[in-house]
C-alpha cells in the first residue's frame, strides 16, 4: 500500500507564490513514485488539503489530518516545500516533531538558524569559511551611515536578515541611498544584514542527503543580467545560469570542500543549496537555502539533473531519507 505524503506549501511569508509552485513541481514528480502525494496549503487564514478539482479539505491541526469524502486521511511524511516562514524557519517543523511526523528537512533548531543571516555566518567563520563583512541593525536602532559606510564600504548589499527569494534586498553605491534601503528591508523584517560588496564570481551549490550520504551537486555560476542576482534574475529569466559551472578543476574541488564543510558545520540534514563568490578563486559564504525553490526556474532541480538525478528520486530520496 503506498504510504501518504503531504507536500505543504504557501506560506506566511512574500515567497507564498513561490513556494506554491515549488510545490506543485513536487506534487506532480511524487505522482510517478510509490507514494500517493497531497497538496497542502499552509497560509494565514487557512490550512486545507487542495484536490486536483481545487476543492479544499480542512486540516485538523491537532494530528495534521484532513476528512475527505467521509474517510481520514493521516500521513507517513510531509515534504516541505515553504519558502520562508513558518516552513524554513523553523517554526512548522517544530510542530511536526512534537506530534512525530517526520519531515524532509533538517530538524527545526537547524532550520532556524539558517534562516537566520547572521546567526548562519556566525557558525560557519570558527570553521574558517571565509564571508563578507557585515553590519548588523534592528528595528529601532540608529543608523549611523558613515559608520556603515566606514566598516563595509560603497557599494554594500541591505538585506533582510530573515528573508528569501531576494525579497527587500538593494545594492547600494551612495550614503545618502542607505536609509531608503533601509526602510525598503525592514519591511520585510525586523532586523537588517548590511554587507560589502564582494566584487567576483557568483557560484551556487546544491548540498542535499542523498542515499544515506552527504552529496555535492554541480555547481552553477549565477551570470545575472541585472545588478545582482535579483528576483528578477531569479524567477524571470534575467540571468545566464552555467551548469556545471566553467571553473578549473582546483577550484571546483575548493569550492565542494567548503560546501560541503558549511553544511556539516550547521548540522544540516535533506536538501540546502547556498550562495559563494569566488574571490581570488576562493570562495566566500554568503548564505544556505534549506528550502531551495524547485521550480523549472530554479537551481536546484537543474544540479540534480545535470548530477543524473531527476526529480522523482530527488524528491522519493528526501522522503526515504526521512522515513529512516
Amino acid at each position: 500500500m503506498k504510504q501518504n505524503i503531504a507536500i505543504v506549501m504557501g506560506g506566511y511569508s512574500s515567497e507564498v507564490e513561490i513556494s506554491l509552485k515549488s510545490g506543485e513541481v513536487a506534487y506532480n514528480a511524487l505522482k510517478n513514485t510509490d507514494f500517493t502525494p497531497y497538496k497542502i496549503h499552509i497560509l494565514k487564514e487557512k490550512w486545507v488539503l487542495v484536490d486536483d478539482k481545487k476543492e479544499e479539505f480542512l486540516i485538523n491541526k491537532d494530528d495534521f489530518t484532513a476528512m475527505v469524502a467521509g474517510k481520514k486521511i493521516t500521513f507517513s511524511c510531509v515534504f516541505n516545500a515553504i519558502h520562508g516562514t513558518p516552513g524554513e524557519d523553523g517554526k512548522l517543523l517544530a510542530y511536526f516533531e512534537l506530534i512525530n511526523l517526520p519531515h524532509t528537512s533538517a530538524p527545526f533548531y537547524q532550520m532556524a538558524i539558517t534562516f537566520n543571516k547572521r546567526d548562519c555566518l556566525s557558525i560557519v567563520k570558527p570553521y574558517g569559511i571565509k564571508t563578507a563583512i557585515s553590519y548588523y541593525l534592528d528595528l529601532g536602532e540608529e543608523i549611523d551611515t558613515k559608520a556603515i559606510v566606514k566598516k563595509v564600504g560603497l557599494p554594500c548589499f541591505v538585506k533582510p536578515n530573515n528573508a528569501g527569494s531576494s525579497y527587500g534586498i538593494s545594492k547600494v553605491y551612495k550614503e545618502e541611498l542607505l536609509v531608503a534601503a533601509i526602510e525598503k528591508a525592514y519591511k520585510e523584517d525586523s532586523q537588517i544584514l548590511i554587507e560589502e560588496f564582494l566584487d567576483g564570481r557568483e557560484m551556487s551549490v546544491g548540498v542535499i542527503e542523498y542515499q544515506g550520504k552527504i552529496k555535492v551537486l554541480p555547481i552553477t555560476e549565477i551570470i545575472s543580467e541585472n545588478d545582482f542576482f535579483d528576483y528578477e534574475a531569479k524567477y524571470e529569466g534575467k540571468s545566464n545560469e552555467v551548469t556545471p559551472a566553467n571553473i578549473t578543476a582546483i577550484v571546483e574541488k575548493r569550492v565542494q570542500t567548503v560546501a560541503k564543510l558549511a553544511y556539516k558545520s550547521l548540522h544540516m540534514s535533506g536538501f540546502s543549496r547556498s550562495e559563494y563568490i569566488l574571490i581570488n578563486d576562493e570562495p566566500h559564504f554568503l548564505e544556505m537555502n534549506t528550502v531551495p525553490g524547485l521550480t523549472d526556474a530554479s537551481l536546484l532541480p537543474q544540479q540534480s539533473i545535470a548530477a543524473g538525478i531527476s526529480l522523482e528520486a530527488l524528491f522519493s530520496n528526501a522522503i526515504h531519507m526521512a522515513l529512516k
